[in-house]
């Protein structure tokens, strides 16, 4: 039996907050662990379909982590950062040894480089008092999701637009997580013994009417928000 990724989410729960002693960059005022948390209950979602299901899961989950909080870091830090603060001519917050003014300026190749392409960025991503910017936070959308709740609410709407076979087929691939072969027996369709890749492009058809199906519907309404 293949698991889900609801069967799981005790699991992964756990092994996440495990990994909150690792984010120090509390620099960041506008992201906390919680806000890391929902990030990374999010990337493991979508790479649920990696998990090699005869093998254990906290061991994958403990390398998912690692790699998205790596990432994390250098999105929200390392790429914007002034190229002094990995610098060895670097004197401290503001002072350099190897520009004719002792300061960290454009005076510097690498500086007038960042001041050119990365500076803006870095302001953005750096952390401002809220006290003057209540508008913009107040109308922010809220990014977070409640997966089983969206993902009940898209099976509602699935039932609207879908015949029974397909209702069905969507239960077998996507739900139950069925290998095609196993899917398409359960479906009644029948294999050509002449030619064996007639079926699987039937099975390929029907999972692409289906996933267009789902993109329409997560396009066109607001499933995806967030529902207590």
């Amino acid at each position: 039996m293949l698991y889900s990724y609801e069967d799981k989410f005790p699991i992964i729960e756990r092994e996440i907050r495990k990994r909150k002693g690792k984010w120090q960059l509390t620099i960041l005022r506008h992201m906390n662990f919680e806000d890391v948390e929902q990030i990374l209950k999010l990337h493991i979602w979508k790479k649920w379909h990696l998990w090699d299901q005869t093998r254990k899961l906290e061991p994958w989950i403990s390398r998912v982590c690692s790699h998205q909080i790596m990432n994390l870091f250098r999105n929200l830090y390392t790429n914007y950062a002034r190229p002094c603060v990995q610098c060895k001519f670097s004197l401290g917050e503001e002072g350099c040894e190897k520009t004719p003014s002792g300061e960290q300026c454009a005076e510097c190749p690498l500086y007038e480089k960042w001041t050119k392409s990365k500076r803006n960025g870095y302001h953005i991503k750096m952390p401002l008092e809220l006290e003057n910017h209540a508008q913009e936070v107040n109308s922010k959308v809220d990014e977070n999701i409640n997966f089983r709740e969206t993902f009940r609410r898209l099976q509602e709407e699935l039932d609207k637009v879908l015949n029974e076979k397909q209702s069905l087929a969507f239960k077998l691939f996507f739900v139950e997580k069925k290998s095609d072969d196993e899917a398409a027996d359960l479906l009644g369709m029948k294999d050509n013994p002449k030619n064996k890749y007639i079926r699987r492009k039937e099975v390929s058809l029907l999972k692409e009417e289906l996933q267009a199906a789902v993109r329409k519907i997560l396009k066109e309404s607001d499933i995806s928000e967030f529902w207590p």
